[in-house]
């Protein structure tokens, strides 16, 4: 029986349609282009292939993306999927024995560790709802985004808001290291709202949607794919026809390594050949 194009990445994994080869997509940045080499001298790809695992830095709390299953003790979700692609086109193997032999070392992050982890060669790449914008790229290296996010603004339904006006003098939990409080201050002004909120930053999301539980903060704000794990049947999203922060989330590597075209060109064919739309549904992401 012929196989299409989906069916045989399905099967083989992106490296066998040469997405991985060393002669043709190692090399990136400085002088070393032609060699495999990152600019530092250092090869990623070959330290991955001579570990035999992709160290990969995800989130552990936000369900459909970056989850740690309690039940299962196993990472699930988008972010999870597209971590063993990305280690089936380093070490040559197809995606479902990527999965099957756990090719990929996890390690959970936060916005303050994830920059520095990889920096330190802790971490070959970062795969955490990690928003590109002109900062990051300055110090890391981003694949072409691989999905597209707006922020949003829990609240409790009891609280009687209705409009972001309503966020006047109130305390938004954002999280440490994110950008969200720079997105709600612009949405504010550029829709005309006369609100100046305060905000407080935690951890995780977790400890946020918690202080909103306790009364402790009075919203919620971050991508809204996110929050979905988090909304209650007592919580909804502040005037959601409002779509503000477009946030493209792309995988970030080590800047002007040998890994990064291997990560881009993955995300590239997985977002041609229709893998990445179907595992969205397949998590039901927003």
């Amino acid at each position: 029986m012929e196989m299409n194009r989906r069916q045989f990445v399905q099967t083989f994994g992106l490296a066998a349609l040469g997405l991985a080869g060393a002669g043709t997509l190692a090399g990136c940045g400085g002088g070393n282009a032609g060699s495999g080499s990152s600019a530092n001298g250092s090869s990623k790809v070959e330290a991955i292939k001579s570990r035999g695992k992709l160290k990969a830095g995800v989130k552990k709390d936000v369900i459909g993306y970056g989850y740690l299953n309690t039940a299962t003790k196993e990472y699930e979700g988008l972010e999870i999927d597209l971590c063993y692609q990305i280690a089936a086109a380093v070490l040559g193997v197809s995606y479902d024995e990527a999965k099957e032999q756990k090719l990929v070392e996890f390690t959970d992050v936060t916005p303050k560790t994830r920059g520095p982890l990889i920096d330190n060669d802790q971490l070959d790449i970062i795969c955490a709802t990690y928003t590109i914008n002109p900062q990051r790229q300055a110090e890391w290296d981003f694949s072409t985004p691989y999905r597209t996010d707006h922020v949003g603004i829990l609240v409790k339904k009891a609280a009687g808001m209705k409009s972001m006006a309503d966020l006047d003098g109130k305390i938004i939990g954002v999280s440490q290291g994110s950008n969200t409080k720079d997105m709600v201050l612009g949405m504010l002004k550029d829709e005309g709202f006369d609100a100046k909120p305060d905000f407080q930053e935690f951890p995780d999301y977790p400890s946020i949607k918690s202080a909103l539980d306790a009364g402790n903060i009075d919203a919620f704000a971050m991508d809204r794919s996110t929050l979905k794990g988090y909304t209650t049947d007592d919580c909804e999203l502040l005037q959601p026809e409002i779509e503000f922060g477009a946030q493209d989330y792309g995988i970030a590597t080590k800047k002007d390594c040998d890994l990064s075209p291997v990560v881009d060109d993955t995300v590239k064919g997985l977002l041609e050949n229709g893998w990445i739309e179907e595992d969205i549904a397949a998590w039901g992401l927003l």
